[in-house]
């Protein structure tokens, strides 16, 4: 105990600053430096890699397109439950809308059952068992009779794709390196960002011919395919990796990778002493249970994710996710009356609009990814190959400037009768900028906290489900309020002044994350234990 003492001391100093740049040659060093143990994860072939990013990253595709995706079908099933149009028709649609903001409230806050489970007993039994529930409760919202059964089981759809939103950060970060981190972020983030859209294309197109009932038999369809590739494909990427080295480097052990046909690895010495040695074969572990994997209580696993919001990076990181997301949710809830007031638009049509969405977050993985990884090292190599989670901040700029911007053109597209283009184009640089923003700051907050990142992203996205449903409260009487073009011009400039907030935290965020970290509760609940840590 004696020994640990030191260990967790240190690393709770450090809170993200590493050595990722060798002192004396500037090449990128391993970070987490890889185990000799073949079933590492960080010793994976890369295509091995890639598959499972990208099958993570289709979970919280299906988990969002089948949650937010039918809000466009709300009027349909309004018909289905409460009869035919009359007086008391906008009253029922307004009660029908719980189907869709309901579900995205539980997706964030089931994370806080889903998360302690998950660290507890790892990634895989979680997915497993969360996706095989999600198509089931898909099965039930397709088949249910009354809207007391359609909710119950929408609201159950909401709680089981929850685990999808964390579980996909945590896979990523769990199998790539640091340097590598950004961009392939980015196609998680991606996903995120055009699930929505994807459902809202889906429902439209369904209703042409079909009952809005088809949309939940496709979801469980594809919810059982991924469930399904799951249990038999893949892996568990949570790994503890004892006797970790220092990420500043001091005279232990790290190592670079070198490209060649045998997969050779090169051990890197702080010193600058390099050894080769093979890269041991992937061993395919298909495990459903393990114990152990922390001595940490539940009560703290539970706990932490509350407590975390009083940490200043992490309560605005939280607020760009909440106001990009949230907003995102207010422009859905209003856009089917819009474009059927203004435009006579129909329901097939509206779906199609959103394409303008999926090229947006598209664009955005170019931003918010491979740009951020080089401002990042960029900044590295200007400090002595010392990395700090705010050098990935500078690259926000741009979504600084192109989010407000996309409820400028939706609202006063909108407010004064414009062409049905501008309003869409506000849609497509809007999920730009969340790809590209919250890509960005979902990183940072991983690369300050890694070994509880699990909680941190809890953080991040219960307070985003839970600001995305006050929204959908207050969108349409706001907009009644100032019409659209001063309702979303006030979103806009929310907007502004959250993104605003990477300057400060640029400059200041070190200071402010050693500081934060003293603070009594957060000594109590935040701080980790050291089995938690990951080698970073």
């Amino acid at each position: 105990m004696d020994e640990i003492e030191p260990v967790r001391e240190r690393n709770h100093q450090r809170l993200g600053t590493l050595r990722l740049r060798h002192q004396e040659t500037q090449e990128i060093l391993l970070i987490p430096t890889p185990s000799d143990d073949p079933n590492d994860p960080l010793n994976w072939p890369l295509a091995y890699k890639y598959y499972v990013a990208v099958l993570a990253s289709m979970a919280i595709l299906f988990s969002t397109a089948f949650t937010g995706g039918p809000g466009l079908i709300i009027p349909d099933m309004t018909i289905t439950f409460f009869g035919p149009p009359g007086p008391s028709f906008l009253n029922n649609v307004a009660k029908t809308s719980y189907l869709v903001t309901v579900p995205a409230l539980m997706m964030g806050v089931s994370n806080l059952i889903w998360v302690p489970l998950m660290i507890k007993l790892g990634r895989r039994p979680v997915y497993i068992i969360s996706f095989l529930l999600y198509a089931a409760m898909s099965a039930w919202a397709a088949s249910a009779k009354t809207y007391g059964s359609m909710a119950a089981a929408r609201s159950l759809m909401g709680f089981t794709a929850g685990s999808a939103e964390v579980l996909g950060p945590l896979t990523i970060a769990d199998i790539f390196f640091v340097h590598q981190r950004g961009t392939m972020m980015a196609i998680y983030s991606f996903t995120l960002s055009i699930g929505v859209c994807c459902g809202t294309i889906l429902a439209g197109l369904i209703t042409i011919d079909h009952s809005w009932r088809l949309l939940f038999w496709v979801a469980v369809a594809l919810n059982g395919g991924v469930a399904t590739l799951m249990i038999f494909t893949f892996p568990e990427t949570y790994y503890v990796r004892n006797n970790a080295p220092s990420p500043l480097g001091d005279g232990e052990e790290t190592r670079k990778e070198k490209e060649s046909d045998d997969h050779q690895i090169e051990y890197v010495a702080a010193g600058g002493t390099r050894v080769v040695g093979k890269r041991p074969r992937l061993a395919h572990t298909l495990r459903t249970t393990r114990t152990g994997w922390t001595r940490e209580p539940v009560w703290q696993l539970v706990l932490r994710p509350v407590v975390l919001i009083i940490l200043p990076a992490v309560l605005w990181a939280s607020l760009v996710l909440s106001v990009l997301i949230g907003f995102l949710v207010a422009l859905t809830s209003n856009f089917s009356v819009a474009y059927t007031e203004f435009y006579q638009f129909k329901t097939w049509q509206q779906g199609l609009c959103w394409i303008s969405g999926i090229v947006g977050a598209f664009i955005g993985i170019f931003f918010g990814g491979y740009l951020s990884d080089k401002c990042a090292d960029y900044l590295t190599v200007r400090n002595n190959g010392i990395r700090e989670p705010e050098m990935r901040l500078p690259a926000i700029a741009i979504a600084v400037i192109c989010a407000p911007l996309s409820f400028v053109l939706y609202g006063v597209g909108i407010g004064n009768h414009m062409s049905w283009i501008v309003p869409v184009i506000g849609i497509g640089l809007l999920n730009f900028s969340i790809v590209q923003a919250t890509n960005i700051t979902i990183v940072y907050m991983i690369d300050c906290y890694r070994p509880i990142a699990e909680e941190v992203t809890v953080t991040q996205y219960a307070f985003k489900s839970l600001l995305g449903f006050l929204l959908s409260f207050y969108t349409n009487p706001w907009i009644a309020k100032s019409g659209y073009g001063g309702a979303f011009g006030e979103m806009a400039g929310i907007m502004g002044i959250v993104l605003l907030g990477a300057v400060p935290f640029y400059f200041f965020g070190k200071p402010l994350r050693k500081m934060s970290w003293k603070w009594p509760i957060v000594r109590k609940i935040a701080h980790w234990d050291v089995d938690r840590e990951v080698g970073e």
